[in-house]
């Protein structure tokens, strides 16, 4: 796979012409399209809040880097939030050991391509550049697909670590989900 800036490691993937990168300030309301897309496609019952956030990457931008994938058309194919250096989660997350990520989506119409597989193993691959130990990442409990996907590419749940949160009138428990690399 290409990469789209220097100082991001080439991730292996099974995704020919796959180019991961930073995503330019006048990208981030496609990107925030292509992520309501991707969730809304998988979960009717999004909180209005919650499809709010999604739809406007832009408010991440001060703690996260925004990535995005782009196929040989051009196309935005996925995108992956990755936590900048410097911030924890409100301590969440162990800083100078892990790397945090959040938002992973694939486009609907490019499902089945391994955008996903190829986004998180360049977050896998971002953490062991950094010299971090492990990737964490939460994820809700009805997004199955996605808990195959990290089990396949060897993460486990770190259930001590799983918050619970009211979020449009429900109660959610976040998974927790951690993958050393070092």
């Amino acid at each position: 796979m290409s990469v789209g800036i220097d100082e991001t490691p080439d991730a292996a993937s099974a995704t020919p012409a796959l180019q991961i990168r930073l995503a330019s300030p006048d990208e981030l309301a496609r990107v925030g399209e292509l992520t309501y897309a991707a969730y809304s496609h998988d979960y009717d019952d999004l909180p209005p809040d919650y499809a709010a956030q999604l739809r406007h990457p832009e408010h991440l931008i001060g703690e996260f880097e925004v990535y995005v994938a782009v196929d040989a058309a051009g196309d935005f194919v996925g995108t992956v939030a990755v936590l900048r250096d410097g911030f924890d989660q409100e301590g969440r997350i162990g800083p100078g050991e892990e790397l945090y990520f959040r938002l992973l989506a694939t486009a609907p119409t490019a499902r089945g391509r391994g955008i996903g597989a190829a986004l998180t193993t360049f977050v896998i691959d971002l953490a062991r550049q950094r010299g971090l130990a492990r990737v964490v990442m939460n994820s809700g409990p009805d997004m199955l697909g996605a808990h195959a996907l990290y089990y396949k590419l060897g993460f486990s749940r770190a259930t001590e670590r799983e918050t619970t949160f009211v979020s449009g009138g429900r109660e959610l428990t976040l998974l927790t989900f951690v993958i050393d690399v070092a």
